[in-house]
C-alpha cells in the first residue's frame, strides 16, 4: 500500500521532488567544490580508510580496505576524477529530474562507497533518502524533466514499437 502510494501519488510526486531536489543541492555543492577547488585528491581519503580497517574495533571491513589497496588506491587519479564529477553530475540530474532512477542509484553507490570507508557524516541520511526516491521509481522524477524525457525514450524505443505492434495484430 505504501509502496503504491509512492509510486502513483502526485501528493507524493511533490513530496518527492522536495527530497530530491535537497539531496541533489548536497551533491552538486560537493561535487562543485572539488572541481572548483583544482586539487581534490582521493587518494588521502582512501588511505585513512585502509588504516581504519585495523586495530580492535576496525571501522572499515577488511575486503574493503583490500579493494582499496589494491585497486582504488594505484588508480586514485581516476577515482578522484569520478567522485568530482559523479558527485556534480548526479546533483544535477537530481535538481532537474533527469534520468532520476539512474541518477539516484549512482548517488547511493557512492554513499556506500562512502560508509563502507567508515564516513559517516550525512550518507546515512542520504542513503535513506535515495531509498523512498529510488522505490518510487517514475513518480520522484514526474515534477522534473523525466515528465517529458521517460515518454520520449519510450516512445522512440525500438523494442517497444517492435511491442506494441505485436500486440495489435
Amino acid at each position: 500500500m505504501f509502496v503504491n502510494f509512492i509510486r502513483n501519488n502526485k501528493v507524493a510526486a511533490g513530496v518527492l521532488a522536495f527530497l530530491r531536489i535537497y539531496i541533489g543541492y548536497q551533491w552538486l555543492t560537493g561535487g562543485y567544490g572539488k572541481i572548483a577547488g583544482g586539487n581534490f585528491d582521493a587518494s588521502g581519503f582512501m588511505q585513512g580508510a585502509i588504516a581504519s580497517a585495523s586495530g580492535e574495533h576496525p571501522a572499515v571491513q577488511g575486503w574493503w580496505a583490500t579493494f582499496l589497496e589494491t585497486f582504488a588506491l594505484p588508480n586514485a587519479e581516476l577515482f578522484s576524477f569520478m567522485v568530482m564529477w559523479g558527485e556534480l553530475l548526479v546533483g544535477l540530474a537530481l535538481i532537474l529530474g533527469i534520468f532520476t532512477n539512474f541518477a539516484a542509484l549512482m548517488g547511493i553507490t557512492m554513499n556506500f562507497a562512502f560508509l563502507f570507508s567508515g564516513t559517516v557524516s550525512t550518507n546515512a541520511q542520504m542513503v535513506l533518502i535515495t531509498v523512498f526516491i529510488l522505490v518510487a521509481g517514475y513518480n520522484a522524477g514526474r515534477f522534473g524533466l523525466d515528465r517529458w524525457v521517460v515518454p520520449f525514450l519510450k516512445a522512440h524505443n525500438p523494442k517497444q514499437k517492435h511491442r506494441n505492434e505485436a500486440a495489435t495484430v
